[in-house]
């Protein structure tokens, strides 16, 4: 039966309108719908949370959300730079401003918030800005050209993100804020004091409690006038709020909230059935959220709702964790202790900058909220808690105490003081004794092995113990980090360690090794995923990652392209046999259904990949320790017996956990019957098609140590397969040890399966939500490294044989011809199994 396609447009490209977009492809609507996409900027979706980072980066590119300025659906179509400027409701269109109307079936507003401007005298004089776009960040760098000084109005997250843009600037820095204390929304009285001791070390000099009453200047900026004095300025950024776009929907006669916003229902349905809002434009509930978490669930709400689904949007958890001019901020929960009889338990120390507050049911039993300055290391531990309703330990107050702080001796050496019976590790539930009877018996807990907030006090705990047995324990990674690989991986995470250099200067010693630093490199890529051959990473990788390419035995190199779930158009095809017979490369189908050309020369190797990337192919990632393949029977498409559509998740699989950098390579497969053909369970993770969905296995794999994967969940539908998967693989690529299989890793873990099942199922530690969302930001970083490499002369200039001669290939290489293709020789001899032979590549 054939039905008739349907027109969706999406007004608005940013984060949250990309949003919409990857998940409409993602979950099959286009399958039904034209997606339209209209884009006021000139360019796509970008992080406009990272916004402070263009100034390291010192290019958009960074930014980017879709790094190949278009959607990989054809059935996407993205307009730039045009603004929808009218919605006719009666009709069913909307006009552009370039004059264009389109028609819809189903309208999704996304219009996002505009900065919201003071009427302070002055604000039109040249020097001031407000901080949105990228458009705004470089009118700020061209005005810091000649600049000496500047003032943020405004003291909140996006105030004090601007405050670091214009350090970074090197502008002198102000920030003016009305309130008492900075993030007044986030923080309290204490918090913000503790915020401010740490910016002002900085350099940035804080007014809290003044309103800026004008600007002045002659012509152009030249000072800031407040209610306490004059400070001297060259530039102004305002920072002041946001108020949500709904101008569009006014006009159109929707309604809106009192405070601004469209008004939307569960489904983030307007007051027209037709049209939707998401974001920071939509008042779900007559409230605006702020924040893009809760605009990224409202975007998955409508493309649930435009498929008939029961999702709904009900409010949504405004905790947060960033990092402020270097300074760890976290804010969780009922940090104002609302609730009633809510109790306060505060830790200070003014002099190293901490500020950390617990609010606890009036029976101290429950954590409610909390707030976290100069030290958010137990965020992953205490949000949680809340969520889950997970019962405090019999002390809470060493939930945000320093590991060391006791008023006695644990084990004699002036360590923890809490009884055996004391909750160390909240996520699961470990004792202090039962570490201590671990370490006894030289046995093993699961304590630490989640989030790792409680490594330090697990470890304190330990040395006690061995130090008392005249024993030392080392866990180190290598001789250069004294830290396992989850260790250095939150680390990361925490302090946001861009690069191998300040890692070991701030946790390591020495200048690294051929262990620690493709671990470290796969760390940084799992979490930032940027390309491994940038200034900072490239001199961290192993041989195949510093050529994308794998390594042969001969010195030359075998290039694979992605070929998702196996399936390929003739074109394509023709494509890889053109580009195999003009270099002449020997070719071979792999067991992952992908076609391996073997024999490429280092210098060959940007030509071949521009051939193949024209052609619409990208790197499959055989060089890395990533998502390799998602191998496919054909599924009900073809076979007789097949019950669902494999092909069809593994292609959809394939394309979302692309790229994902993990401590070992993963595999996948999707068999759609019972017989299963594509091997499902020979893989990292297999899914095997049942009549009433999926089932889906995890820990398997080939190699020295095979091994069978097992169940997981079962009959499950394709959502919620994704979602489960979501969370099994950055559960594994947060916890995993270096060069960790999945199936060792599960039998690494106290409970094993079951553990993995509670984590990634039952969510029994509330982490869910987070592990998606880290894979929704691998998701939407995601870029093809073969065509970043053929696009930067910088990185092109690495694929020489010779520098001093780059045209001259290795003359140690040469070949000859086996069974109709070549066959690689080492100086005129055919290379013998097993032999030594020089290779090409340093």
């Amino acid at each position: 039966m054939t039905h008739l396609r349907r027109t969706l447009v999406v007004a608005g490209n940013g984060m949250v309108g990309h949003r919409f977009v990857q998940a409409a492809v993602e979950r099959g609507l286009t399958e039904t719908y034209d997606v339209v996409v209209v884009g006021e900027e000139p360019r796509p979706a970008y992080d406009r949370v990272a916004l402070t980072s263009f100034f390291a980066a010192g290019s958009a590119d960074e930014l980017s959300l879709l790094p190949e300025g278009s959607y990989d659906d054809p059935r996407v179509r993205l307009v730039l730079g045009t603004t929808v400027t009218g919605l006719d409701r009666d009709a069913r269109t909307v006009s552009l401003s370039d004059g264009d109307v389109l028609a819809y079936d189903a309208l999704v507003l996304a219009t996002g918030a505009a900065p919201f401007v003071p009427p302070v005298p002055g604000r039109e004089l040249d020097g001031c800005f407000v901080y949105r776009t990228i458009e705004d960040l470089e009118a700020i760098r061209d005005a810091s050209i000649t600049a000496t000084r500047g003032v943020v109005i405004g003291g909140g997250l996006l105030g004090l993100e601007a405050a670091n843009a214009l350090v970074q600037l090197g502008l002198e820095t102000h920030v003016v804020e009305m309130a008492p204390r900075l993030m007044p929304v986030q923080l309290d009285d204490g918090g913000g004091a503790a915020l401010v001791r740490h910016i002002e070390k900085l350099g940035v000099t804080v007014h809290t409690g003044e309103a800026t009453r004008a600007i002045t200047g002659d012509g152009r900026v030249q000072a800031l006038e407040t209610a306490d004095g004059v400070i001297d300025t060259d530039v102004v950024v305002f920072s002041a709020g946001i108020r949500p776009r709904d101008q569009l929907a006014r006009d159109a006669g929707l309604e809106v909230a009192e405070r601004g916003g469209v008004l939307v229902d569960e489904q983030c349905r307007t007051s027209d059935a037709r049209v939707f809002a998401i974001g920071e434009c939509a008042a779900p509930g007559g409230r605006m959220y702020g924040l893009v978490a809760p605009g990224y669930a409202m975007a998955e709400v409508v493309v649930d709702a435009l498929l008939d689904g029961p999702g709904a949007f009900t409010g949504a958890d405004m905790s947060t964790k960033l990092k402020l001019l270097g300074v760890d901020v976290a804010s969780f929960g009922d940090a104002f202790a609302g609730a009633e009889g809510a109790l306060e338990l505060v830790y200070a120390d003014a002099v190293a900058g901490v500020y950390k507050k617990l609010v606890v049911t009036e029976d101290g039993t429950r954590l409610l909220g909390g707030i976290l300055v100069g030290d958010a290391s137990a965020y992953g531990v205490l949000r949680p808690m809340v969520a889950s309703g997970i019962a405090l330990p019999a002390n809470p107050e060493e939930l945000i105490l320093p590991a060391r702080v006791s008023t006695g001796s644990a084990n004699g050496r002036g360590g923890v003081a809490m009884p055996d019976e004391a909750q160390v590790c909240s996520c699961n539930d470990v004792t202090k004794g039962e570490i201590l009877a671990a370490a006894e018996q030289e046995t093993t807990t699961r304590a630490g092995s989640t989030c790792g907030s409680c490594k330090p006090m697990v470890k304190t705990l330990i040395e006690d113990y061995y130090a008392g047995q005249g024993k030392v324990v080392d866990r180190g990674l290598c001789e250069h980090f004294a830290l396992t690989r989850q260790e250095l991986f939150d680390l990361v995470a925490v302090h946001g360690y861009r690069r191998f250099d300040d890692l070991v200067e701030a946790h390591g010693r020495g200048r690294g090794c051929d262990v620690c630093k493709p671990a470290i490199a796969s760390i940084l890529a799992s979490q930032f995923n940027g390309h491994v051959l940038s200034e900072d990473t490239s001199a961290l990788q192993d041989t195949n990652d510093a050529y994308l390419a794998n390594i042969q035995r001969n010195g030359t190199y075998s290039v694979v392209p992605r070929i998702p779930g196996g399936e390929i158009a003739p074109e394509k095809l023709i494509v890889i046999g053109e580009v195999a017979r003009d270099f002449g490369l020997y070719t071979k189908i792999t067991g992952g259904q992908r076609i391996d050309l073997f024999g490429a020369r280092m210098e060959e190797l940007p030509a071949i990949w521009r051939r193949l990337v024209d052609a619409g192919f990208e790197s499959g990632h055989a060089y890395g320790k990533s998502l390799r393949t998602v191998k496919s029977c054909v599924g009900s498409t073809w076979c007789r017996y097949g019950v669902q559509d494999s092909t069809g998740l593994a292609i959809r699989l394939e394309l979302r956990y692309r790229g994902l950098r993990s401590p070992h390579k993963l595999k996948g497969g999707v068999s759609g019957c019972a017989r299963e053909c594509a091997e499902a369970r020979g893989k990292d993770f297999g899914v095997i098609a049942t009549e009433k969905g999926w089932n889906l296995y995890v820990g398997g794999n080939g190699g020295a140590n095979p091994a069978h994967a097992r169940l997981l969940a079962g009959d499950l539908d394709t959502e919620t397969l994704v979602r489960y998967l979501d969370r099994f693989l950055m559960y594994y690529v947060r916890t995993a040890d270096r060069l960790q299989r999945t199936a060792a890793w599960i039998d690494s873990l106290d409970g094993g399966l079951d553990r993995v099942r509670e984590v990634v199922v039952d969510d029994s530690l509330g982490l869910g939500a987070e592990l998606e969302d880290a894979m929704a930001r691998h998701v939407g970083s995601y870029f093809d490294e073969w065509r970043a490499t053929v696009e930067d002369p910088d990185k092109l200039a690495r694929f020489v044989s010779f520098v001093n001669a780059p045209g001259t290939p290795d003359p140690n290489i040469s070949f000859g011809t086996e069974r109709g293709q070549i066959r690689p020789e080492v100086a005129g001899e055919p290379v013998v199994l097993g032999s030594t032979i020089p290779v090409g590549a340093p």
